[in-house]
């Protein structure tokens, strides 16, 4: 490793209980025929709706290459982020578990929670895979800490380079407060490009570095999330001056397709780099979005939009491709979410969970190459004073008094649909089915006390 990639280097060892457990030691075997194991690939877009692919039904504008991702792989329709915002499915994604059990439940702003992070005593999938004998990379957005104490450097990532906050300026990579946010592993870095080209070169480069051995590479995009700006757009945000904050474009729509269509284009990038490689049949790739989009993008059939707990807040477009493992052009409607990544990836790498690690996601491989039924589970969401609670095909929604979780929505506080044939939430049957309610109630109670029990500091 060389000395840029230093800061993060260390044993992984986590205090997990009353013990401590060492990746490094539990998969000492894994070196052996490690250029065996499948690489692995996952690409996440921020604030991407349901409705904004032309393969999920978008007519306004075309992304060819993920459209020919989902003809080469599988198509999730009932995909989900752990969160509606960006960090709490973030954190989700990294520990494979609900986010409450590590304390964040919320967007960790740049402006009031700067001393705020997931702390290093949480196993991530970095970490597990690195332990593995995985070469580790994430290039775009962390997101989950802003003091060095919280880089992905010290949670599992070999490598690291992009932005720590919740979005920056495009071009002059300037955070919401002002702030030059743009990082090599622990140190600010300058870098001349548009976030979105940087992100697909750091990752095409990762790759050929690695390309002889097993690696994981995540590539948390920007796009589309705000400010609206498209590569050929001036910097909007200067050192000490980081308004307007969404960008200085007065025909948003228009910006938030280009930058759609950057991100395309750079996921077309990593799949040839991978094919002309010749490791495409050894690489696994994913691909999805952290929550729903704003009003700006499309959500398509759904009610809601980001920061809802509506389907439009957290259903997302989802695809899986693995040449020659799974079968192209296949669909599922399986109900997945983003916290199952983590065992997913540990099955694809053939690697133990280390003792005293409980996940609350599942593997989805046996869906992926089988279809194979994921056995019944209820699945939970909190955000703001509101929650939910799915099981099977029905949910129900739980208002909170203050927060705006109706988003225009009337209806009553506590709210029951059967998404089997009311995708759009138009329906409400909780006066008719009081005996479902009352148990989905029982099931959200005892799982608030479940993962609220024992929280993990953050600082």
């Amino acid at each position: 490793m060389s000395p840029e990639h230093s800061c993060g280097r260390r044993e992984f060892m986590k205090v997990v209980g009353a013990g401590a457990v060492s990746l490094a030691s539990g998969c000492a075997h894994c070196a052996e025929g490690a250029t065996d194991k499948p690489n692995i690939i996952l690409i996440m877009a921020d604030d991407l709706g349901y409705g904004d692919l032309s393969c999920y039904g978008n007519r306004a504008f075309s992304t060819p290459n993920l459209d020919a991702l989902a003809r080469g792989g599988v198509r999730f329709t009932d995909f989900h982020a752990n969160g509606p915002v960006c960090s709490p499915t973030r954190a989700a994604l990294l520990t494979g578990r609900y986010q409450q059990r590590c304390g964040i439940e919320g967007v960790i702003t740049a402006k009031g929670h700067r001393d705020t992070g997931m702390a290093l005593a949480q196993a991530t999938f970095a970490e597990v895979l690195k332990g593995a004998g995985y070469a580790t990379g994430l290039f775009g957005k962390w997101h989950l800490g802003y003091r060095v104490d919280f880089n992905p450097t010290r949670q599992g990532f070999d490598e690291f380079c992009g932005y720590v906050s919740g979005n920056v300026d495009y071009h002059s990579h300037i955070d919401q407060t002002g702030v030059e946010d743009w990082w090599r592993d622990c140190e600010r870095a300058r870098e001349e490009g548009y976030s979105t080209d940087l992100i697909t070169e750091h990752g095409i480069r990762f790759i050929e570095r690695h390309k002889r051995e097993p690696f994981c590479l995540y590539l948390p995009h920007e796009a589309p999330h705000y400010p609206y700006q498209g590569r050929n757009d001036q910097a909007g945000r200067a050192p000490g001056a980081p308004t307007p904050t969404q960008g200085r474009r007065e025909d948003k729509a228009v910006a938030y397709s280009e930058m759609i269509a950057a991100m395309d284009e750079g996921v077309g990038r990593i799949v040839e780099t991978v094919r002309r490689l010749g490791i495409e049949k050894n690489t696994f790739i994913f691909f999805c979005s952290d929550n729903g989009a704003t009003p700006v993008g499309s959500n398509g059939p759904l009610a809601g939009h980001k920061g809802s707990l509506w389907e439009g807040g957290h259903r997302v477009p989802a695809i899986a491709c693995w040449p020659g493992t799974l079968a192209p052009g296949m669909m599922t409607s399986e109900t997945a979410m983003t916290m199952d990544l983590f065992p997913t990836m540990a099955a694809i790498a053939q690697v133990a969970l280390p003792a005293g690690v409980h996940l609350d996601g599942v593997d989805l491989l046996p869906v992926l190459r089988e279809g194979v039924p994921l056995r019944e589970r209820a699945l939970f969401w909190r955000y703001g004073g509101c929650k939910a609670v799915r099981q099977g095909s029905w949910k129900l929604l739980v208002q909170g008094k203050r927060e705006k979780c109706l988003r225009g929505k009337s209806g009553a506080s506590v709210s029951l649909h059967n998404l089997a044939d009311d995708l759009g939430e138009r329906t409400d049957l909780a006066s008719v089915q009081r005996k479902r309610v009352a148990a989905l109630q029982k099931a959200l109670s005892d799982w608030e006390t479940d993962v609220t029990a024992g929280v993990a500091l953050r600082a």
